[in-house]
């Protein structure tokens, strides 16, 4: 396991029972809370310096509802060091007083306005949301892309034309796993790499892989080129509990990287595990 400390850039919380969360029904693994004491049990033995909250997809309405809880838990464990919410960024320069808004919680940290689920692939290239994510530089706020590989093309463009929110993409962009399918995802991977106020997170890989059948192999495949595509100092470890034990569990998730990152320098290892995320998220004043 790794030494030194962790800092889990990418942790879900949620109570269906306090908000609702259209998208759980019907899922026999997640469709119940997932709180802070089923994530201690799931790290326990890690040593977790830090977490940052993402978004879970409340219904729209109560996305402010989500913030305020999370910050509420933040009082009761304070390795919560950052909160990434959700917020309506379409609605472009007039968003700014919902941000203004949830920034009244000293640990937000960022937005994220989930693109993989709308039905228009172009949706991340609309004027009204590209100036809302831009608002974003106003309270000095990144930007959470999350995507699956069919995305990819349009995110170039879009990423292009922001390049004053530091942004980072979530899951290494759910490449086809499961069809083992690298191209053009690899080449687009570093394309986005390219920009340089875009970072990734090394999470969520092996729920895009067949969730019974994966091999560390496979999944290092697609590990390995996301970390080519964006060297030691912008990719970092992000856990994507609960989310990601209908696949792995969080232990299992931690050692496969581990052994993945054995060739990597002291100093390596330390950037993915921990110092990235802290400068990505702002965390210096708050460890």
């Amino acid at each position: 396991m790794p030494h030194g400390s962790i800092v889990d850039t990418h942790l879900h919380l949620w109570d269906p029972k306090r908000l609702r969360y259209g998208w759980l029904d019907g899922n026999d693994v997640l469709d119940r809370p997932y709180l802070l004491d089923d994530y201690n049990a799931a790290t326990k033995g890690l040593d977790i310096q830090a977490m940052v909250f993402l978004q879970c997809e409340v219904e729209p309405s109560q996305y402010q509802l989500e913030a305020d809880w999370v910050a509420d838990l933040a009082r009761h464990d304070p390795r919560i060091k950052g909160m990434v919410t959700w917020a309506p960024l379409e609605k472009g320069r007039a968003v700014l007083p919902e941000l203004q808004n949830l920034a009244r919680h000293p640990i937000l940290r960022g937005i994220r306005r989930i693109i993989q689920f709308e039905p228009d692939l172009d949706f991340c290239l609309r004027p009204d949301f590209i100036e809302g994510v831009r608002t974003l530089a106003e309270l000095g706020l990144s930007f959470d892309i999350c995507i699956d590989h069919r995305h990819m093309a349009n995110v170039l463009k879009f990423a292009a034309q922001v390049p004053n929110v530091p942004m980072i993409l979530d899951h290494i962009g759910k490449p086809a796993i499961k069809d083992g399918v690298m191209e053009p995802w690899a080449s687009q991977m570093r394309e986005l790499a390219a920009l340089p106020h875009v970072s990734c997170k090394i999470s969520g890989v092996a729920t895009e892989a067949d969730h019974a059948n994966w091999s560390e192999d496979e999944l290092k495949r697609y590990i390995d080129a996301a970390i080519d595509a964006f060297g030691f100092d912008r990719i970092m470890f992000g856990g994507d509990w609960p989310v990601a034990v209908q696949a792995i569990d969080y232990q299992r998730w931690v050692g496969l990287l581990d052994r993945i990152l054995a060739s990597a320098s002291p100093a390596e290892q330390k950037k993915f595990w921990r110092d990235n995320a802290v400068r990505f998220y702002r965390l210096e004043n708050v460890l």
